[in-house]
């Protein structure tokens, strides 16, 4: 059975985009996703994979989630539905859920695990992270930086 985990940065505010962009920009970040998710499935949506400065990401599969027929980049699998794409993952040790909005609301659902980068401050945005349920999460490590903490969460059994 594949982990499944969400990744995201998200603000105090739970802002997690705006304007098709994220309203930050931590290098630290960027390298613990890159680290987290290489060699591994990651699962996004059509605006997520758009907005994404280098596409597809390397060394790893990149499945896109749209209903647009014409929507067929190269080096893309399509799926229709986020079950459908983890269908087509499980026999991966872990599959990344990397966004936006709607797929982490049906992503977080069925997450084994959370790697959260929580931002200091609230942030203007369009794009929010669902708001966690505290009582289906237990925090299993944090480590504060300046700015920012990383924290993981795992599902209570």
């Amino acid at each position: 059975m594949s982990e499944i985990i969400v990744i995201v940065a998200v603000s105090e505010n739970n802002v997690i985009g705006k304007n098709g962009k994220i309203p930050w920009h931590i290098e630290e970040d960027l390298q613990r996703f890159k680290k987290l998710t290489m060699n591994h499935p990651v699962i996004m949506g059509r605006k997520t994979f758009e907005s994404l400065p280098v596409k597809p990401l390397k060394n790893r599969i990149n499945i896109v989630l749209t209903r647009q027929k014409d929507f067929k980049p190269d080096s893309v699998i399509i799926k229709e539905s986020l079950e459908d794409a983890i269908n087509y993952c499980k026999d991966q040790e872990k599959i990344f859920i990397i966004g936006g909005q709607s797929v982490y609301e049906e992503g977080i659902k069925i997450a084994d695990t959370l790697e959260l980068t929580k931002v200091k401050g609230n942030y203007d945005g369009d794009a929010f992270f669902p708001q966690l349920e505290s009582n289906q999460w237990s925090l299993v490590n944090r480590q504060d930086r300046n700015g920012y903490s990383f924290l993981t969460y795992k599902r209570r059994k």
